[in-house]
């Protein structure tokens, strides 16, 4: 299905983030759970139990607890996913342009939600693009983001046969650029604040079950930590990995974040700061379940002083990070 970028041709980069609400009521939140839960990427049960957990009994009380938690994020411009994925593009076509690379045209989607894949794919295949490099915006590889992601470009592709080329950055989780822009915020922020007594970083979690299946997240995750702690000289007692945002009753991925807080704040840990290097930009996962939700269960623990470090966001060592990965792989 997918074809290499090494021929000539209008080319063309398409970032991809996970999705959001249009938002932060009810309706909206049920419309993006229906889409999001129903991918058998996330999911896995079978189809018919499946439906009737989810139409009967999600749909029916998850969307307005869920609409709650976004209303307390929101930002003016909209969904701090969306705003922050669609700031990176426009800067990503700035730095690209800069570094002599003007003819790469940038465009951003959403998995779940709008701008759809599909849309997106049609504007750059109207622009004159015959050459399109698609970049998951997940450091780590999962089956259940990158690949689903992927599974969108496919369905696009299989309706537009001959079209273009397609290839993809499936993972820079050990991308030296993308490490350095962490360290990088990480330092910012401990200047101004100093240094915790623990850095936790926090990765979106898996079910296990998906680790025995072959799935490379989770190998990757501690990779990224490694590297990480590495680029910071943090020993092994400065930092600690934990896993964020499970669903469901299945065992997942340990140990868990909230749970690990609430270790450290009974532990006599006073000041602890989170950084969550599976996000690439700020979204409900970091700015409400880590900095509010997080914070509390610390503090109510015995922590005295908690902070969530911002994600990549617009960090001009991210977004260069990014520019270098993409221009590479378009040179071939």
């Amino acid at each position: 299905m997918m074809q290499p970028l090494a021929h000539a041709g209008k080319p063309a980069v398409l970032l991809i983030n996970l999705g959001t609400p249009e938002a932060p009521t009810a309706p909206a939140l049920r419309s993006y759970l229906k889409q999001f839960l129903w991918d058998p990427r996330v999911v896995g049960l079978p189809r018919p139990l499946w439906w009737l957990v989810l139409n009967l009994v999600i749909l029916n009380t998850r969307p307005k607890a869920s609409a709650d938690k976004y209303t307390r994020i929101w930002m003016p411009e909209g969904s701090p996913l969306k705003v922050h994925t669609e700031r990176q593009a426009k800067l990503l076509r700035g730095y690209l342009g800069q570094s002599g690379r003007s003819d790469i045209v940038v465009e951003w989607a959403m998995r779940y939600g709008e701008p759809s894949v599909a849309a997106a794919l049609d504007r750059l295949k109207a622009a004159g693009c015959t050459r399109i490099l698609v970049v998951p915006l997940y450091p780590q590889y999962s089956a259940t983001t990158t690949a689903s992601a992927m599974d969108a470009v496919a369905g696009w592709v299989r309706r537009n046969p001959q079209s273009v080329a397609i290839e993809a950055l499936e993972r820079f989780h050990d991308s030296p650029g993308y490490i350095a822009a962490l360290a990088a915020g990480i330092r910012a922020h401990w200047m101004d604040y100093g240094r915790p007594e623990k850095l936790v970083m926090s990765f979106h979690g898996l079910p296990k079950a998906s680790i025995g299946r072959g799935d490379p997240y989770y190998g990757q995750c501690l990779e990224t930590g490694r590297l990480l702690a590495s680029e910071l000289g943090l020993n092994d007692d400065d930092y600690a990995i934990a896993f964020q945002s499970r669903f469901g009753a299945a065992e997942w991925l340990q140990p868990y974040t909230r749970q690990m807080l609430e270790a450290l704040g009974r532990g006599g840990v006073g000041r602890v700061d989170v950084v969550c290097p599976g996000f690439v930009a700020d979204c409900l996962e970091t700015l409400e379940e880590i900095a509010m939700e997080g914070r509390a269960a610390f503090l109510a623990s015995g922590g005295k002083e908690f902070r969530c470090i911002p994600c990549l966001n617009e960090r001009h060592e991210w977004i260069k990070a990014l520019a270098d990965l993409v221009s590479n792989r378009l040179a071939g």
